[in-house]
């Protein structure tokens, strides 16, 4: 009898939805941005200061479920990384499950590239980043201030994000 294997859910919409959520919130923060074309490698958005000349590449990550644990990382060649967990419940579920994983409102993170760097795995062949290993990953969470900041030359990280990084080396 042969296996079947499961079914791997397509969220091509969510994860287009997912930039275009990050690409909102960007506006709504007063940080000019663009989408760029699809398929552009390692980034998805770009966040301008016209002002002064800058710009930054942001790769945005997505996670559907709720339960999520992490998230895959293969190109590192942005600033940023923003991880949008949609939190959309868990699909096709027959068991009753605990109330922090049915479905609300999406959660932003807002992760430096020198963050993702630090907390990588260089064995995992996937390019996976476990949520063991986000270190106080929740400290990001709507860290819009840390694009405006590295936009206007002023990305230095607040001191509690400095300390966070020696902690994790």
């Amino acid at each position: 009898m042969e296996v079947e294997k499961a079914k791997r859910m397509d969220t091509k919409l969510e994860s287009e939805g997912a930039e275009f959520l990050v690409l909102g919130n960007l506006l709504i923060q007063d940080i000019p941005s663009y989408k760029t074309y699809t398929n552009m490698p390692g980034y998805d958005l770009v966040a301008t200061s016209p002002e002064k000349n800058s710009s930054v590449r942001i790769q945005v990550k997505s996670r559907y479920q709720t339960n999520w644990d992490g998230f895959i990382i293969n190109n590192l060649d942005a600033d940023f990384v923003v991880l949008v967990t949609l939190n959309r419940g868990i699909p096709n579920r027959k068991k009753k499950f605990p109330e922090e994983v049915n479905v609300r409102e999406p959660n932003f993170y807002v992760f430096p590239m020198d963050y993702v760097l630090k907390i990588r795995d260089e064995e995992n062949s996937w390019g996976k980043i476990t949520k063991k290993r986000m270190i106080e990953f929740e400290r990001y969470e709507n860290r819009w201030d840390l694009i405006q900041n590295k936009l206007s030359g002023m990305d230095k990280q607040s001191n509690y994000l400095m300390e966070l990084t020696r902690k994790i080396q």
